[in-house]
């Protein structure tokens, strides 16, 4: 395929990684990591500038989210559909949560990063709650 045409671009290994930038913006895919395992995942993040859109292309997710106040006030669970677009609204606390087979298209605005987005630790409380949803939905327990 001539690449002046068309790009093709894929990520087999774990975490994050941006693989299409184009003006404003970029593609990227997140695959499993111990990091969105539920016993691991003990922070939420919002994002100032951009709506975040996710895509589960595989296995399986949950997506969190905790209003987009200045302090994380409550927690909402959203089992993933493969190929449904889920778009977390700028200024939203949210994190994500896969399984050891899922992948994640995201598409974002290619500068959101530390400078432009907010982190919070989730309070012992919030990551119960986090752990139970997973077991409940995703049969980590």
């Amino acid at each position: 395929m001539d690449e002046n045409l068309v790009e093709v671009r894929n990520h087999d290994g774990g975490g994050f990684k941006p693989l299409v930038y184009f003006g404003d913006w970029r593609v990227a895919v997140l695959n499993y990591t111990d990091d969105v395992h539920p016993d691991n995942n003990k922070t939420m993040e919002r994002h100032m500038e951009t709506d975040e859109v996710f895509v589960l292309t595989r296995g399986r997710g949950i997506l969190l989210s905790g209003g987009n106040g200045p302090q994380l006030d409550m927690l909402c669970s959203q089992g993933m559909e493969i190929g449904v677009i889920y778009n977390v609204r700028r200024g939203t606390w949210h994190t994500i949560l896969l399984s050891r087979d899922a992948s994640v298209l995201i598409v974002e605005q290619a500068d959101t990063g530390e400078s432009n987005s907010e982190y919070v630790p989730l309070s012992d409380e919030f990551h119960r709650q986090v752990v139970e949803s997973a077991n409940c939905e995703m049969k980590f327990g």
